[in-house]
């Protein structure tokens, strides 16, 4: 096998273009061995492999750089940069991570995986590269869908009109982002593949950048030679190309949006290997009450920066949705600002996405909706410890994050009927901006309040002596498990509350627990510094209540063993009754 014999880039220069073919035959059923097994993105990746063996060809790794959007085609590279045993050995699969990561390796320089990235840390290699009086190549990769992002736009602007040197962006045009693509750049990069390149509205050019195009994206030798022209230019310049996503597998080929990221799954067939049962799910109590919502409301809408199956909204459900649904690309901030629009001309905007992309949006969330007191409502999913475990989309950021905002209403419901009965509110309220977290465990079902217009109104579930626990949200089955683990071991009943709003404090409860209480011990899915947990203590600092605060530490995780970073954090019911004792 050829791929054998690659272990560094040199290695990739010494081989002729029908090498090249077998060799990129041989990453795909790489690809194949870590991707049936363990799961990733695989459209990106399958689309980007001719590309990146080409690159590899041309350029010099690592002293020509490369910088790759997302990383979601970053496989490859990763291949071909001395990391295939995370692909070709199943033993040592833990060894790579899913994204660009320099710690693994001297040809990554950035951890990413946030969209429309690349331009900018690229252009910033460029200008840090003329500032010391160097010569390499930089090369940023961005996917179409990425262009969408404010960030892209931006740096490409500044690429264009202030650089002046060697700068090359890879434009990898697979028509689609994760979902499709949305946007008139979209229509330009239609008439500039439907014209061969020659289109004469080019908005490549209108930044001030030279533009190459390459129809045969996925041809190794057609791309040599595009590269091989664009190598050491003096100034910036965009090479498009036009690359299959999936490429090498026809399913994902056939349903591009299905297959851009997937779970362990049966080559034969496509169908996913692990089995999480029939059961419900909160995602599907999502999509379910949202095309119900808008059957029964026409006023409402759903506003999603490029992420609708953040909550189970498919093609089937956006099509049902019709003009009451808009996906504005990968923009947080104009989502955002465009729901504040919204709300404030009367209508009733819902925003979807996860926790971990919203962090681009909290100037907007401040200013555009908050100042203005616009009554958006915006849906997070994957605010879990326990949903996205890589570093770059962790979610537990958010409480500490947008509790923090004045004005914004921020609720943690415990179960499937108070997450319903937030919605139904929320969305129908016009006094206040409010972010509800799409809890992260199962779906557990118990009755709850229909209104929440009472701000800060904590609930006492249970009425208890000594110990109170404040359980927030998807914890608080762990403070029920605490609780009864007290009463069992202890000998008697703990108070436990359902806070259900995390961005304020119910002061009269809290002080009302002084009597019969000398603890409380609060759990967050999220960070303890500047979290919900906090808050409460500073309220309680100068009385006689001793506070446990219990939650994450703020630091950035990367593809942990959940269960064990609870039990590490002492976060389970045995180790919570330890601690009650140390106090009781």
């Amino acid at each position: 096998m050829i791929l054998d014999k690659i272990n560094a880039p040199a290695d990739v220069k010494k081989l002729s273009v029908n090498d090249m073919k077998s060799l990129a035959e041989e990453i795909r059923e790489a690809l194949f061995n870590r991707l049936t097994k363990i799961g990733g993105h695989f459209g990106p990746n399958f689309g980007f492999v001719e590309a990146t063996i080409a690159l590899h060809y041309v350029f010099d790794s690592p002293t020509d750089k490369f910088v790759f959007d997302v990383s979601h085609q970053s496989y490859t590279h990763k291949i071909l940069t001395g990391r295939k045993a995370g692909y070709i050995d199943d033993s040592r699969f833990s060894e790579d991570s899913g994204y660009s990561n320099p710690g693994e390796s001297q040809h990554d320089f950035f951890n990413i995986g946030h969209t429309s990235t690349s331009v900018a840390l690229a252009l910033g290699l460029a200008k840090g590269r003329d500032i010391l009086g160097r010569s390499e190549n930089i090369v940023a990769v961005i996917g179409d869908g990425s262009l969408s992002g404010g960030e892209a736009m931006e740096a490409l602007n500044v690429a264009g009109s202030e650089l002046g040197s060697n700068f090359i962006v890879i434009v990898n045009d697979n028509e689609q982002a994760i979902a499709e693509n949305h946007g008139g750049i979209y229509q330009n990069l239609k008439d500039l593949r439907e014209s061969n390149g020659q289109a004469q509205n080019n908005w490549f050019r209108a930044f001030g950048l030279d533009y190459v195009y390459e129809e045969n994206g996925n041809d190794i030798a057609a791309l040599i030679n595009v590269f091989e022209k664009v190598k050491d230019s003096k100034h910036p310049v965009v090479v498009h190309i036009h690359t299959q996503k999936g490429k090498g597998y026809r399913l994902a080929e056939e349903n591009r949006e299905a297959w851009h990221w997937c779970l362990p799954f049966d080559r034969a067939t496509g169908k996913p290997t692990l089995d999480f049962g029939s059961g419900e799910s909160y995602t599907s109590i999502t999509s379910r009450y949202i095309l119900d919502k808008a059957r029964n409301d026409k006023d409402f809408i759903v506003v999603t920066p490029a992420m609708p199956m953040s909550v189970g909204l498919g093609i089937e459900e956006r099509a049902q949705l019709g003009r009451q649904y808009i996906d504005t690309g990968i923009a947080e901030e104009a989502a955002v600002a465009i729901a504040s629009g919204i709300a404030t001309n009367g209508a009733k905007p819902l925003v979807v996405t996860n926790m971990t992309f919203l962090q681009r949006a909290y100037d907007q969330i401040s200013q555009d909706v908050c100042i203005n007191k616009a009554p958006i409502t915006m849906l997070m999913n994957y605010t879990a410890f326990d949903g996205l475990t890589d570093v770059t989309h962790l979610g537990i950021f958010g409480l500490a994050a947008f509790t923090n905002i004045p004005d914004l209403v921020v609720l943690c419901p415990s179960s499937a009927e108070e997450y319903v009965n937030m919605l139904d509110w929320s969305i129908d309220q016009r006094e206040y901006p409010v972010l509800i977290l799409i809890p992260g465990n199962a779906v557990a079902h118990r009755a709850a309040d229909m209104s929440f217009g009472n701000i800060n109104q904590y609930k006492v579930e249970q009425l208890g002596e000594k110990v109170a626990i404040v359980a927030l949200g998807d914890f608080f089955q762990k403070g029920e498990e605490a609780a009864a683990a007290i009463e069992k071991e202890l000998g008697f009943k703990p108070t436990l509350i359902n806070p259900r709003f995390a961005s304020g404090l119910d002061k009269e409860l809290l002080n009302s627990l002084k009597s019969g209480h000398s603890l409380v011990v609060t759990l967050e899915d999220g960070i303890v510094d500047g979290g919900f947990g906090e808050k409460i203590a500073s309220f309680y600092g100068t009385s006689d209540m001793k506070v446990v605060n219990l939650g994450l530490e703020k630091k950035f995780y990367d593809r942990y063993n959940p269960q064990q970073l609870l039990e590490s954090l002492g976060i389970t019911a045995d180790k919570i009754v330890e601690r009650v004792k140390r106090f009781i």
